[in-house]
């Protein structure tokens, strides 16, 4: 691996929006105890400003109700539920990003339903109790929390494409409940922003044109197109378990490519933001690679790109309450969220919170390559390094401090005394954090005691080190081991050195 050289006058794109959106299990579970107090803990280290997830009509939430009066069907809304979980939302520093669906049975076409929780995925067979519905709920949010709620996204539906998820997957009927529901949404309050298709990756190409040409010819402008984002071959499943292999990243990020440049095709919509309101390596809650952390080093890739060419994105899902399958069987099962039960995080949990910190220390960045990300502050540098499946490397990081210039563009730095500079590495990688290895090495208990959660969550944490690095006039090199399947954040700050009277450290350390 080549040296790493940092210039510090250089400008690199890097659009980090790594907290905008996260995904979750259908919003029903919002009102159990675990799923809460993974997303506080989610909420309290990284701070997601939005969540999506299925469900929002589905019967379990219970807001559709019909009565029958006078020999006539009526219609009222029980908002009970849904009050109770977004109240909590709002608690927690996050807001909901209303994915409009599933079809409530009494008001649904068909029977077809998905998942061990039965969703209906059939078409409304009253548009106008539908749109009738969707306002009303929007009407009672706004009372409710204020004129913020015309500020929470708003998607139509979810994969219409696969005809698991919309009966027979029929585009026409789709793009017919897309426009209802937009014009509905567009006359009560314009300032709602809508978007769809909301498709996976099949027949992407196809469905993006389509949806854009049938918006085109209804003289209708979505506010944002949506689609999903998933990286694995087809899985093989054994046990309740699925196996498979990640797809190269650069052919993922060329499809994401092609999606805008299909929108950018229209004039009409040319610089459309989109939104992946999903991402993630497997697309089933049973795929074991989530819980690897391989998991962690590539979607470390994944997000250093993934805002080259897309306004957000939201992974799927904070954590492992989650029953598209059923309950889960054990631990580490596969599941799609970045933290197991018990508050366990898994190693992909870092790779967010990492990007998080990243944002958070800067957002001008000065190196990026298909490896690392590295920003700059009046402070000094912080920087994501990552392995993926390669061989243990040892980066090397050239920092030229001494190159200071003054307005005229002289040479300023003839400094005497070198600076020093604090270097703090977090690592997190098989060796040093690991909890499925350590969850294996116990007998992988299925319904671990507190005792063995409480152990397997001391080694689901960073190994932090820390060294003093002295920055000449010239070349300042540091070097970073990145493991097998590592990520590693780093930060290098300037150091104040302040040491009480009488206080020697150095005697400290070499005292016997």
């Amino acid at each position: 691996m080549g040296k790493i050289i940092v210039n510090s006058n250089n400008q690199t794109t890097f659009n980090n929006n790594v907290d905008y959106c996260v995904g979750t299990g259908r919003l029903g579970l919002a009102l159990t105890e675990e799923y809460l107090k993974e997303l506080k803990f989610v909420q309290d280290m990284i701070g997601f400003s939005y969540i999506r997830g299925h469900g929002l009509f589905s019967d379990d939430v219970a807001i559709y109700q019909e009565y029958e009066e006078d020999g006539k069907i009526k219609v009222e809304y029980n908002y009970t539920y849904i009050d109770r979980i977004f109240d909590r939302f709002l608690e927690l520093g996050i807001r909901p990003y209303l994915e409009l669906g599933f079809m409530p049975e009494k008001l649904a076409s068909g029977t077809q339903t998905i998942f061990y929780w039965k969703g209906n995925t059939t078409p409304p067979k009253d548009y106008k109790k539908w749109t009738d519905m969707v306002i009303a709920l929007l009407e009672h949010l706004k009372n409710r929390y204020g004129q913020e709620v015309t500020s929470w996204p708003i998607e139509v539906w979810n994969e219409p494409n696969l005809p698991g998820f919309w009966y027979k997957a029929d585009m026409e009927e789709y793009f017919k409940l897309f426009k209802e529901t937009f014009l509905a949404i567009k006359a009560f309050d314009s300032r709602f922003k809508v978007g769809g298709p909301a498709i996976c990756g099949v027949r992407d190409a196809e469905w993006i044109k389509g949806f854009l040409d049938f918006c085109k010819k209804e003289g209708i402008c979505p506010d944002r197109i949506t689609r999903h984002h998933y990286t694995i071959e087809f899985p093989e499943r054994i046990g309740h378990y699925d196996y498979s292999k990640l797809e190269d990243s650069k052919m993922r990020f060329e499809n994401l490519q092609s999606t805008r440049d299909i929108v950018d095709s229209y004039e009409e919509f040319k610089g459309l933001p989109i939104h992946l309101t999903e991402f993630s390596t497997s697309y089933t809650p049973r795929g074991v690679i989530h819980d690897t952390n391989l998991n962690a080093a590539y979607l470390a890739r994944q997000l250093s790109g993934l805002g080259d060419v897309n306004e957000a994105y939201s992974y799927w899902t904070f954590g492992d309450v989650f029953e598209e399958q059923g309950v889960q069987n054990s631990l580490f099962h596969g599941g799609f969220g970045m933290v197991a039960a018990g508050n366990i995080p898994k190693p992909t949990f870092w790779t967010f919170y990492f990007f998080k910190q990243l944002k958070l220390f800067s957002q001008d960045c000065v190196y990026r390559d298909d490896n690392a990300v590295i920003v700059k502050s009046d402070r000094g540098y912080s920087g994501i390094l990552w392995n993926i499946d390669e061989e243990d490397q040892v980066k090397e990081i050239s920092f030229a401090f001494g190159e200071k210039l003054n307005k005229s563009g002289q040479d300023t730095s003839g400094r005497q005394d070198a600076e020093e500079y604090t270097l703090v590495t977090k690592t997190v990688d098989e060796t040093c954090c690991n909890p499925l290895k350590l969850w294996h090495d116990l007998g992988e208990p299925a319904y671990p005691t507190r005792e063995e959660t409480e152990l397997i969550k001391s080694a689901a944490w960073p190994l932090v080190e820390s060294s003093v690095v002295k920055a000449d006039d010239s070349e300042t090199l540091i070097k970073i081991l990145v493991r097998k399947n590592g990520v590693v954040y780093f930060t290098l700050t300037k150091r104040s050195f302040t040491p009480d009277r009488g206080y020697d450290y150095d005697k400290v350390v070499s005292f016997h």
